[in-house]
């Protein structure tokens, strides 16, 4: 059985950073393309970051480009989103998922609710103007 959980969130002004943390039991980690997506209130769920098993190959939302950083440490089951330059348009829960259907090459293909088969149940992150 394969758990997500997910870490981190909080109040936070504009302009400031957060981690985000997701640790993952069950399973090989290092053999899972983790993602994280965040849904507003009103809002589809949002692709937000991908990472490849090995952590070579990152993919980002457009929104989020150049602002959130998406990492992981396979020796502690653990993927980590870096969140900096936070606007009001970033409140959201921020869920952290697990795929295991193989690796991804596209960021079409990484960017997929569907293809991640493990969820967290979410972390909310609230920016203040």
């Amino acid at each position: 059985q394969v758990r997500v959980v997910e870490s981190g969130g909080g109040l936070v002004q504009a302009g400031g950073s957060l981690r985000l943390s997701c640790e993952v039991s069950g399973g090989t980690f290092s053999r899972y393309v983790m993602g994280w997506f965040r849904q507003a209130p009103g809002k589809d769920r949002e692709f937000v970051a991908s990472i490849t098993w090995s952590g070579s190959r990152s993919y980002y939302g457009d929104s989020v480009k150049g602002r959130f950083t998406i990492s992981r440490d396979n020796a502690k089951n653990t993927v980590f989103l870096q969140i900096n330059s936070l606007k009001p348009e970033d409140t959201a829960v921020y869920f952290c998922a697990a795929s295991t259907s193989g690796p991804v090459v596209t960021e079409e293909a990484a960017s997929l609710s569907s293809r991640y088969e493990y969820w967290g149940q979410g972390t909310q992150v609230t920016v203040s103007s």
